[in-house]
């Protein structure tokens, strides 16, 4: 269990389930106000942003590796440093940011870039921090990170097992002792069947650790199904309308998503249940409409049982049908009339 805040996240409680801003705040902070009340109208328990500048995460070039090529990106032909410049939350926004998170009940916090970022963020008390896919094989930063003591989430998008060991072994030396690993695919949006959500068991079991899933795919069913799987934080980015545009919009969920996101999540724990089979208790008072064995038509004493006079029907308050092979041919000891449970004590040999 790893207690974040007020909320706890563990195998029996609720999905945790963070609102990513990113860059749609599209540059202007009063967006990204209405979107920490957005989020917070939805159900989500934390928003998250993203800590860093175009300085801090590359070099002002516009040639070779340093534009996307990717003829399939969401953002060809774009300089990194252009793209991270028009995607960065302003530092100066955080505090007010986290500021209407706590006021509405939701958990502030962020994922740095690099290590400036952390010493930013601890003089803001963050309660927890997040590594992003891309950083997940920097280990100084995960060092850093985890000497806060804080609660850790690292997403595994694109790294391989030898790569998340190394990440887990840097954050727990350096003293992380509560750790979230989510899964992650780390392509925008992300084909749903690209997921391999049964990777999350892994994860879990290898690690000995808390996980859930960082999700770029559309629409809410991969989320949901990680749920059942042992995911127990659910991240996805999130927008005030996918039409108004910005650098993440086009995979984020909006606001009625998010909403149905939170609302069918909370259903699926207590679902799970146990290894048992056989009637609930609410179903118990269903078995009386199951089909039974009854008298169809009146009979005397000494008469064949046949399929004419004997048959599966409802309700369920006779001999149970699979009996019914062993009856026919029998006769009954006695007058029965239309309508009667079929009982053992009526035939004969």
């Amino acid at each position: 269990m790893i207690q974040i805040g007020k909320y706890s996240i563990g195998e029996n409680e609720d999905p945790f389930v963070i609102a990513e801003m990113s860059g749609n705040h599209n540059g202007s902070l009063a967006r990204a106000l209405q979107i920490v009340e957005a989020a917070a109208q939805a159900g989500a328990q934390a928003l998250k942003l993203q800590t860093y500048t175009a300085d801090t995460m590359t070099l002002n070039l516009s040639e070779n590796e340093f534009v996307i090529q990717d003829k399939n990106s969401l953002w060809k032909n774009r300089t990194l440093y252009d793209l991270y410049h028009e995607a960065h939350t302003p530092w100066e926004w955080h505090e007010p940011l986290f500021k209407r998170c706590a006021e509405l009940g939701m958990i502030g916090f962020s994922t740095p870039f690099d290590e400036t970022a952390v010493d930013f963020l601890e003089k803001l008390n963050v309660p927890c921090y997040k590594i992003a896919s891309f950083e997940n094989i920097h280990l100084p930063l995960i060092k850093k990170v985890a000497a806060t003591k804080k609660p850790l989430i690292i997403s595994t998008g694109l790294a391989t097992l030898e790569e998340i060991s190394e990440a887990v072994d840097a954050a727990r030396s350096a003293g992380c002792r509560d750790l979230i690993l989510l899964k992650c695919t780390s392509s925008y949006p992300a084909p749903p069947e690209e997921s391999n959500l049964l990777a999350i068991d892994l994860l879990k079991q290898r690690f000995q650790c808390e996980v859930g899933l960082s999700d770029h795919t559309m629409g809410i069913g991969v989320s949901l199904a990680s749920i059942a799987l042992g995911a127990r934080v659910i991240e996805r980015h999130f927008t005030l309308s996918r039409s108004d545009g910005g650098v993440d919009s086009a995979f984020s969920l909006e606001p009625q998503e998010l909403k149905m996101l939170r609302e069918e999540s909370k259903k699926i724990v207590p679902a799970l249940g146990k290894t048992k089979l056989g009637p609930s208790e609410q179903e118990k008072k269903s078995l009386q409409f199951r089909r039974s064995l009854y008298i169809s038509e009146n009979m005397k004493a000494g008469e064949i049982l046949t399929p004419k006079n004997l048959r599966a029907i409802r309700p369920g308050l006779g001999l149970a049908p699979k009996y019914y092979e062993e009856l026919l041919g029998k006769k009954v000891k006695q007058d029965l009339k239309k309508g009667m449970a079929m009982k053992w004590e009526w035939v004969g040999e």
